[in-house]
């Protein structure tokens, strides 16, 4: 689906238009093969750059080319068909345009397309400094949430079962993705900042460089996580060894307390001639004899601290 937006400084809010325009910005969301040579034919955009982008995998990038700038990133994305907690996305800066591409629905915009946030379209450079600051504010919530997740996790470690075990492993891996994401995102913002790839002025540069701090932040904050999760791990398996260990001790002496009377009593079950084997109190004495033993080995047991 293509969505021609539009809005000047002086309009009151964003409009969509049915046919494109100076200053437009061209939001695609899982276009067909029809729809891309269109946009291809109308834009003059790089034919290889946007096979790429129908990649869902592709990795964040930038390359310039023909007139126009082509940045790769990913956003956060509750995927359901590939095993991926990102999304790719595409925005292409032209000399009279902005394009935007996704393979998926892109709801960290919705905010702008629903005009909660204004924006001017014919104002590339700022245009394209908010929809990157929704993307790093989406990471910076998703933060947020793990955050709280993970701290309530580590209150409750010593009661985590294989159910807890398998949301760290969910969480450490959505980390990643926000860090393997936001690198090479962070990198190419650096680049920008300089004012190379795309017109800036004051302002625009003291914008990129507040928006590349941000960036910055939600990594470092990504991978302080990611260390408690860690820390959590080690934590987690000392006391999962733990607790193996005492089971194995606790079946060892049940084991033993088990065996050796079975060994003093089958001694009588023999079918051969036994002592006191006629007397009515023999097997009051097996039990006395027993007793003495068990006795005896959950003083030792007790002693030795095996429980």
């Amino acid at each position: 689906m293509v969505t021609y937006y539009f809005r000047t400084i002086k309009d009151t809010e964003l409009k969509v238009l049915s046919e494109v325009r100076t200053g437009v910005w061209v939001h695609v969301v899982a276009p067909t093969a029809g729809e891309i040579e269109s946009l291809i034919t109308q834009f003059s955009l790089d034919v290889d750059i946007l096979e790429d982008a129908q990649d869902f995998f592709e990795v964040p990038r930038f390359e310039r080319t023909g007139g126009a700038t082509y940045f790769f990133t990913r956003y956060p994305y509750n995927e359901q068909k590939e095993d991926s907690d990102t999304a790719p996305l595409l925005i292409v800066m032209g000399e009279s345009f902005v394009l935007t591409m996704a393979l998926r629905e892109v709801p960290v915009f919705d905010k702008i397309i629903k005009g909660t946030l204004p924006v001017v379209t014919t104002q590339k450079s700022k245009l394209f400094i908010q929809l990157m600051a929704q993307i790093i504010n989406s990471y910076d919530a998703e933060l947020i949430r793990l955050r709280r997740a993970v701290h309530k996790d580590r209150e409750r470690l010593q009661k985590i079962g294989m159910k807890g075990v398998e949301r760290l492993v969910q969480f450490e891996n959505r980390l990643n993705g926000i860090v393997e994401a936001l690198m090479p995102t962070t990198q190419w913002l650096a680049q920008i900042t300089k004012g190379n790839y795309m017109q800036l002025y004051t302002d625009d540069i003291e914008d990129m460089q507040d928006l590349l701090i941000d960036a910055n932040q939600v990594v470092d904050s990504a991978r302080s996580i990611l260390k408690t999760l860690q820390n959590m791990r080690g934590g987690l398996e000392a006391i999962m060894t733990s607790r193996l260990n005492n089971s194995l001790s606790i079946l060892t002496v049940l084991t033993i307390l088990l065996t050796v009377p079975l060994v003093v009593s089958s001694l009588y079950g023999m079918n051969v001639d036994l002592p006191l084997q006629d007397s009515p109190w023999t097997f009051l004495g097996i039990i006395c004899v027993n007793i003495l033993i068990l006795t005896g080995l959950v003083l030792l047991f007790k002693k030795k601290q095996w429980f």
